[in-house]
């Protein structure tokens, strides 16, 4: 094999390779992903609709006023009914206040205000959950990119050999085995191109699914701020800050308040209420004698309903042993999620240090399997090795670089996946806010929580993200990219 061969395919180690100028880097995708993610704006949507529940539960508790109108004709009279009236036309106005509602009310509002915070909990593990997504898809562009790079490499490196054991064969240097073996192997890497190739436009069209637009020229990723130190800091911090367990917390003690809701049931209500009437029966009051009458009339009144519950066939206390095992459900969740948590972030740590020693480890075989292949070369150049030894060497090397590939990538993802667990891939975490406008749900819930009008609307419903459909599907094409230091 020729130097300048064996230099090409030196060059195939690219996944923390620097890539041209202009090229799309980690931060870009993530702001396109935060900005158009179909999932990222449905979990805001859904959070928007979470928030009206304060707005809801409060409502039992607020005076309510209505006013019905009814007109009445009287199509067939009693033959005793000398004076009834042909038609008739009540317009009855009625005002109530709720005094005191057993709790239900001031509970209610409680237990939605828990569910608020949940969701924004929630909110907050949809945002790091499509994060994660996001990197691992950009890594595995970088990756898969590498890995085609290195299959393609590879290939021409055996076909250079196979020409070179081919004139060696015909000068009878060499035997029709040792082509054979050449040809064997340049058929194995050529199949391994197409599946590389073929894992690159998948690899690109997951990237296209999550980001909402084709990769370019993907940069190296930059450093990962705030990971820990041991094992130790990262299961303190998830503890604190895990969203997943914030959201359990917070349900647990909105169930509480759901406990105390369905025991109200059982507890006096009071109430205050003022009632007008106007009654018009539009001269027919009377029939012959329709003059002695008034024919419209005005009537109010006013008081207040105590509502004391005697019975009611063990309604109350069912609901409240019903609330009281969710109660109890929602409380063991807590524990299944930090358990969870605790059992996800040392495992996530682990293979993060185990990546991170892969790469050390994957970077000294690549150093000897360069070193181990151009020996063996020059020994073959001289007789004293055969060409399966060259191809073997070949072949390790290939596995080293691949393997260091992957290491580099796995690394990443699972630094980015414990700082997800940890609660510290968010957007204002990897710094987001500057030039993109931060999603907080907290202010839609001030919008809303206190809004009182009947006919206050938000504007109509549409969609936010952006499709996909005119995007061209990607193919195995790669562009130049260089060596670090290069420039």
């Amino acid at each position: 094999m020729s130097r300048p061969a064996f230099r090409l395919a030196a060059s195939a180690s690219l996944l923390a390779l620097a890539a041209p100028a202009a090229a799309d880097n980690l931060r870009e995708a993530l702001a396109e992903a935060y900005n158009t993610n179909p999932t990222l704006q449905s979990a805001r949507a859904n959070q928007r609709a979470t928030d009206e529940g304060v707005a809801i539960q409060r409502a039992a508790g607020l005076p309510d006023l209505n006013l019905t109108a009814t007109h009445t004709e009287f199509i067939r009279q009693s033959a005793n009914a000398f004076t009834a009236p042909q038609r008739n036309l009540g317009v009855v106005a009625q005002f109530l206040v709720p005094v005191y509602s057993g709790g239900a009310v001031r509970n209610g509002v409680a237990a939605a205000r828990g569910r608020v915070e949940a969701g924004q909990a929630d909110l907050r593990n949809a945002e790091s959950a499509v994060f994660s997504q996001v990197v691992a898809a950009y890594m595995d562009v970088l990756r898969t990119e590498a890995l085609a790079t290195l299959a393609a490499n590879n290939v021409a490196v055996l076909k250079t050999n196979l020409e070179a054991t081919s004139d060696r064969f015909q000068i009878g240097d060499l035997t029709i085995t040792d082509v054979a073996q050449s040809r064997s192997r340049l058929a194995v890497a050529e199949g391994d191109l197409q599946q590389a190739q073929a894992s690159l436009i998948a690899a690109r069209e997951t990237y296209i699914r999550l980001v909402g637009q084709a990769p370019g020229q993907l940069e190296a990723p930059p450093p990962l701020p705030g990971l820990p130190e041991n094992v130790g800091e990262a299961i303190v911090a998830a503890l604190e800050n895990n969203p997943n367990l914030v959201a359990a917390k917070e349900r647990a003690q909105a169930a509480g308040f759901d406990t105390k809701v369905a025991g109200a049931g059982r507890l006096p209500t009071v109430g205050l209420f003022v009632n007008g009437q106007y009654s018009d029966f539009f001269g027919t009051l009377g029939g012959p004698i329709a003059a002695n009458f008034v024919q419209a009339e005005t009537t109010a009144n006013a008081g207040v309903r105590v509502t004391i519950p005697l019975f009611q066939g063990g309604d109350p206390a069912a609901r409240q042993r019903q609330a009281g095992a969710r109660e109890s459900a929602a409380l063991e969740d807590v524990i299944a999620s930090e358990r969870s948590v605790i059992a996800e972030t040392r495992s996530t740590y682990t293979n993060w240090q185990a990546a991170n020693a892969v790469i050390k480890s994957a970077q000294a075989a690549v150093e000897a399997a360069e070193l181990s292949l151009e020996g063996v070369r020059a020994e073959n150049s001289i007789g004293n090795r055969q060409i399966l030894d060259v191809l073997n060497a070949e072949q390790e090397l290939l596995q080293a670089r691949a393997q260091l590939v992957t290491a580099r990538r796995n690394a990443y993802v699972a630094g980015f996946s414990l700082l997800a667990l940890m609660g510290r891939a968010e957007a204002r975490d990897l710094n987001l806010d500057d030039g993109v406008v931060i999603y907080d749900p907290a202010v839609n819930f001030e919008r809303v929580h206190d809004r009182i009008f009947d006919w206050d609307r938000d504007p109509k419903a549409e969609a936010k993200s952006t499709r996909t459909v005119d995007i061209p599907a990607p193919d195995a094409t790669i562009g130049p990219q260089l060596l670090p230091g290069e420039k």
